[in-house]
């Protein structure tokens, strides 16, 4: 029940929500292409992707200086469930702003 309700928090916020769908859209990124693609300040995005890290929604690993953040390689049914449906909605975000590190 724990994971359950620590998931349903993690996704319970559009900014967050938005980030996941990038994320599983683009497949990986890094902190300035979500902040640039949502228009989103670098603080705000690092508090939103800890949470996610924390309800394993995400994976991060460091390339160079930069952290990279990419779904979890085995995710719950239930995240299973809510990237399908975010799914659609990736479609309708605007195209990553890729930073210098691409």
């Amino acid at each position: 029940m724990d994971e359950l309700v620590l998931l349903s928090k993690a996704m319970g916020d559009e900014n967050r929500l938005k980030i996941v769908a990038l994320i599983a859209r683009e497949k990986e990124l890094c902190v300035c292409e979500i902040c640039d693609t949502l228009e989103l300040s670098q603080p705000l995005v690092s508090r939103h992707l800890k949470q996610l890290k924390n309800a394993k929604v995400l994976d991060s690993h460091k390339e160079g200086k930069w952290m990279m953040y990419s779904i979890v390689s085995a995710p719950s049914d239930v995240l299973v469930a809510y990237l399908k449906h975010l799914k659609k909605e990736a479609e309708s975000l605007n195209p990553i702003c890729s930073c210098n590190m691409r």
